[in-house]
């Protein structure tokens, strides 16, 4: 912990990597979000195709006018800022359709030299597809041999209770317990 970076008041610190993200913040670019969005799509598929708007959100903020009204901006020129991003996120333009607003990408399979020794030297975070957790099928749990032992008791109980009442010959049942104690065994009730 240390004392905010700003005004070195000691009531109120800051872990060492909130200051470290006040004293220098992380500065990107205006077209890195659509770089890392190329990079995250690369491992779905090899082509694709991207709404003007759509790149609004991704970039954060509008296209400027060029890229509505001219093919030439979408060019795979490296020597510009926004067609380096998707160079270097491996992918190129294939298709730009002015009328309908909408660019197609299209995965370049070897990245050049240059970009890779680029991404070495930035080493930026990289975001991964997303990967389920295996799934685990819980195991038969075999009983302990106590709980067996019980069980076995709890039958051989049951099956002398059964063998200890007497069977009566005929449909003849013994009376409950409870007209035992109502009624005298002679007399029936009226």
């Amino acid at each position: 912990m240390v004392p905010e970076v700003s005004t070195g008041d000691t009531s109120r610190m800051f872990c060492l990597n909130c200051a470290r993200k006040i004293v220098s913040p992380r500065v990107m670019g205006k077209y890195d979000g659509l770089k890392e969005h190329l990079k995250f799509r690369a491992a779905f598929t090899d082509t694709v195709r991207l709404s003007f708007a759509q790149i609004d959100g991704i970039i954060g903020d509008n296209l400027p006018l060029s890229a509505y009204r001219h093919e030439e901006w979408w060019s795979n020129s490296p020597t510009n800022a926004h067609a380096k991003a998707w160079l270097d996120a491996g992918w190129k333009v294939q298709e730009v359709d002015l009328k309908n607003g909408y660019v197609v990408f299209q995965k370049v399979k070897d990245l050049t030299a240059t970009s890779r020794k680029r991404e070495k030297r930035h080493k930026t975070q990289e975001i991964k597809p997303f990967t389920p957790i295996p799934a685990k099928l819980p195991k038969q749990k075999t009983p302990s041999k106590t709980k067996i032992a019980k069980l076995y008791a709890r039958i051989k109980n049951i099956e002398r209770q059964k063998a200890a009442t007497p069977k009566y010959p005929g449909s003849f049942k013994p009376k409950p317990t409870h007209e035992k104690k109502l009624f005298k065994p002679n007399q029936k009730p009226q």
